[in-house]
């Protein structure tokens, strides 16, 4: 992508009513703009990052066997009636009439609805057990919306349900989920803890949140220390398998938000030099709760024995938009944001130190076209600015690779090329400089 052609409308001063790191550079960078108190259009930069966050978390959710369906945004206020959950929620539900003056809502989860969908077709033990699972805009009335997209009252999720016939088997499909969260969040660069977490109004008896370590988090948490450094499951992980030892490795050691701990037990569990106490960002919540949608939703299966079996359900959650602002959180700089070579806009910028030169941009064409041939994403500044301008630009959008190409190099018969994430810089052929970034 040529950025003269791009729109990227780039921030010079930093927005005052930007409170944290992320939304200050998210606004900058020209990732998102906000439309309305805790609601943004997500530009094409940020769409572009937005998408290929998806793009891991559907991987992963296939790697451990969920199937993607898609949920309308609305959905009707009688099936929350018929959970009980209706009154209970409070305001953060947007309750709406259409016109035909019956009770709708801005779906703010989908525990509901999935469970209409499968109780209407699913009639025997025979089909189970099976996730299903969506991404899809989800809408909670924040009091006060605050830090950008991490806490909006629009934002991304992909929320995930499985069905099962009992409860050991339940919990087979939660370990399931568990696994696949420390692959997603690790392929994204992210060291992500799991914690024991209060279900709140999902409900259940088993519930963990994956938190992100950051200073700007919204809850303070306690851990063990090695849950830190701990290595994600590799590609070779069988989710048919038996999960619970990779499971109990990390939850046999002690992991709490402020929510639940006990300073006791924590004390307790926990050496003291290996006690960590520290502020962390919530992208993700699994819960296990049992028969609470289908008992009062009358969502049961004929049993091997012939008689009704309630389905037990668990629900499961990433924060997809939310997860931009954490990956910021934990990878910037003074300069701008540093992204994660998998989530990366582009994986290259190119920069033309001189536009108008022909031989300049006899180059940078060149080796344009030969990266782009190769499969990577580039974004050639290719625009008639200052080269100050051009390397201020580059280092706020946070590409992984700059490389950059001048008349004064390309006498020397060399380009320089920069890794964003440690700054260092080599002055490299043009035939090394692309060996390098293509491999």
């Amino acid at each position: 992508m040529r950025l003269s052609r791009f729109f990227l409308p780039i921030l010079r001063e930093t927005p005052k009513e930007a409170e944290i790191v992320s939304h200050r550079l998210m606004l900058r960078a020209g990732l998102v703009r906000q439309m309305s108190a805790g609601m943004y259009a997500w530009l094409p930069l940020g769409h572009i990052v937005l998408r290929k966050i998806e793009q891991i978390v559907r991987e992963e959710q296939a790697r451990a066997g969920a199937v993607e369906l898609l949920m309308p945004t609305l959905q009707s206020a009688d099936l929350w009636r018929e959970s009980g959950r209706y009154d209970g929620y409070g305001k953060e539900m947007l309750r709406i009439q259409d016109r035909h003056e019956r009770d709708m809502l801005y779906g703010p989860t989908n525990e509901e609805m999935i469970t209409d969908i499968v109780r209407r077709d699913i009639k025997s033990y025979k089909d189970l057990p099976f996730t299903l699972y969506h991404i899809q805009w989800k809408f909670r009335d924040e009091i006060r919306p605050r830090f950008g997209v991490m806490r909006g009252r629009e934002f991304l999720m992909k929320d995930a349900y499985s069905f099962d016939l009992s409860e050991e088997a339940a919990r087979i499909s939660y370990q399931k989920q568990f696994v696949a969260y420390l692959r997603t969040f690790g392929r994204m660069g992210l060291k992500a803890v799991p914690m024991k977490a209060d279900p709140g109004p999902i409900g259940g008896d088993l519930s963990h949140e994956f938190i992100i370590l950051a200073d700007t988090g919204e809850s303070e948490v306690f851990c063990h220390r090695d849950l830190v450094d701990m290595d994600i499951p590799g590609e070779d992980t069988d989710f048919d398998g038996d999960l619970s030892d990779i499971v109990a490795g990390r939850t046999s050691l002690y992991a709490a938000t402020d929510e639940m701990h006990e300073p006791e037990r924590f004390e307790a569990e926990v050496p003291e030099d290996k006690r960590l106490t520290a502020r962390g960002i919530e992208v993700g919540h699994i819960f296990y709760f049992g028969t609470k949608y289908s008992e009062p939703m009358k969502a049961a299966v004929q049993g091997p024995e012939g008689s009704e079996v309630l389905l037990h359900g668990g629900s499961y959650g990433v924060g997809v938009s939310r997860l931009m602002g954490a990956i910021i959180e934990a990878s910037h700089d003074d300069d701008g944001i540093i992204w994660p070579d998998a989530v990366a806009p582009f994986h290259v910028g190119l920069i033309n130190l001189k536009s108008g030169d022909d031989a300049t941009d006899a180059a940078c064409d060149d080796v344009y076209a030969k990266l782009t041939n190769a499969g990577l994403d580039v974004l050639y500044d290719d625009r008639d600015e200052r080269a100050g301008g051009k390397f201020a630009t580059m280092d706020v959008i946070g590409l992984p690779w700059q490389l950059v190409i001048g008349p004064r190099g390309l006498k020397n018969g060399t380009v320089e090329l920069k890794r964003r994430a440690t700054g260092e810089k080599e002055e490299l052929t043009i035939d090394t400089a692309l060996n390098k970034l293509i491999g």
